[in-house]
């Protein structure tokens, strides 16, 4: 039986426009696109070009610092397009898909027969390694690099968040293949929900099983990190999602690496919200095209908190399994903030939502009520950050770039969606993702 870690501190944002748990048929795009902003310190290089066929795996570009580490097409087809931004950095690498093209075998793989480093060079040559995001810092997974352990968080805890126990419901299989593979790297800690999860991740077979429960952000790995195997000076570990486990377990059981991504729509602009089969960078036009709502709408590729705004015509996330639309907020409301109202949400009673019960659910939109203030120290963001950190004060170190108290204040333990949260309460509107990133980025620099 696995353990049971209750968390009292945390928030659960209910937003209108929670997803059906049924499979809606959409046709897939033509286009899809690997974006580097995706992967947080990348420098990339290109080993396709312009016009070239590419192959289901094929390397498009790979890590200038870990040439080793490669970014594969996940579709058959012409690489059609390199897209440009300030100073010529690479926004998107774009293919045109061909349903003719065959994928690249790269051969099936027992992995209780093969050593790590086999197994290692295997996901590094099939596209799959950059799956692992490695903390500190939240990088792509240097493959050199030995993790004290890989966590996967089987449970998301974010608003309108997507259901894996339903998504890996059909390939329970291919996830503990996955979780076998995984081990060859590294003990392989499970996260799980509480409140009843599939058997196949309580059941997983792994060095651990921990279960959580309370409110958000228990899904978070990285506060599962902290309250089962926290990270301490000069550790690494690496995380991985649930439908990417199953994207390795494929891979070594049939050869070929599958793209494929299941995306759960949802939001309160979303008209049909369901879940639905796409492949991994899928241009977005055939999941929205007649499906957002009229009005100024925000659409975000992953969840309120911690996804990147795109166009309808941009493309998914690397890392996303939600695409989420809600309300833009550009229009003027009388008396602002002012004004009362049992339909706006406030963390801290600013309103009177907190008599409506928990079961009401909210159209919250993108406004952020407000321009940046004073940052001061209010224990706002203690109450629902559930990790022995001082969330407050790490992000003043940050600012005044203080690298000795960062090291202290636990940096190395914390990355953008653990902190999402303290955003959400922060009074003085500071953007606290943006700049944990920025410390980040300066410890990478000074410390490696």
């Amino acid at each position: 039986m696995s353990d049971v870690i209750k968390l009292k501190k945390g928030l659960d944002i209910r937003l209108q426009g929670k997803a059906e748990t049924v499979f809606a048929q959409i046709p897939l795009p033509e286009l899809f696109a690997i974006k580097p902003s995706d992967f947080k310190g990348l420098t990339p290089k290109m080993e396709a070009k312009v016009g070239d066929k590419v192959q289901a795996g094929s390397v498009l570009f790979y890590d200038k610092q870990h040439p080793e580490v490669k970014f594969v097409s996940p579709v058959g087809g012409e690489l059609v397009a390199v897209n440009r931004g300030d100073r010529r950095v690479i926004t998107e690498i774009v293919v045109k898909a061909d349903s003719k093209a065959a994928p690249i075998d790269f051969g099936k793989s027992d992995p209780a027969a093969m050593s790590r480093q086999q197994v290692v060079d295997k996901l590094l040559e099939s596209g799959a390694w950059t799956y692992f995001k490695q903390r500190p810092y939240n990088i792509v997974a240097n493959p050199t690099a030995e993790p004290k352990a890989i966590f996967v968080s089987t449970f998301d805890s974010a608003p309108l968040a997507p259901d894996y126990d339903f998504i890996v419901s059909t390939n329970e299989e291919f996830f503990q293949k996955g979780l076998d593979v995984l081990s060859k790297i590294a003990p392989v800690y499970v996260g799980t929900h509480n409140n009843g999860c599939s058997k196949a991740f309580s059941g997983a077979k792994c060095e651990k099983v921990t279960a959580f429960e309370g409110p958000h952000p228990a899904g978070c790995v990285g506060v599962q990190i902290n309250h089962t195997n926290p990270i301490n000076a000069g550790e690494k570990v690496f995380t991985i999602q649930p439908q990417e486990v199953v994207t390795i377990g494929k891979l070594f059981a049939t050869g070929v690496h599958d793209f494929t991504r299941v995306v759960v729509l949802c939001g309160s602009e979303m008209k049909k919200r369901a879940y639905v089969k796409t492949i991994l960078g899928a241009q977005l036009t055939t999941m929205v095209n007649g499906n957002l709502a009229d009005g100024h709408v925000r659409l975000i590729s992953g969840n309120v908190l911690t996804g990147t705004q795109v166009q309808p015509d941009g493309y998914l996330g690397y890392y996303d399994s939600q695409l989420t639309a809600i309300p833009e907020g550009d229009e003027y409301e009388f008396m602002g903030w002012a004004a009362p109202g049992f339909n706006k949400f406030s963390a801290s009673r600013t309103f009177f939502s907190w008599l409506t019960g928990k079961k009401h659910e909210y159209k919250l939109n993108a406004n952020t009520h407000g321009e940046l203030r004073a940052f001061v120290v209010s224990n706002e963001m203690e109450k629902v950050f559930p990790m022995d950190i001082y969330p407050e004060h790490l992000i003043k170190a940050i600012m005044a770039e203080d690298i000795d108290k960062m090291e202290q204040l636990g940096i190395y333990e914390v990355v953008e969606e653990d902190m999402a949260l303290c955003e959400f309460v922060c009074t003085s509107k500071i953007a606290i993702q943006k700049t944990l990133r920025n410390g980040l980025n300066l410890m990478m620099k000074e410390v490696g």
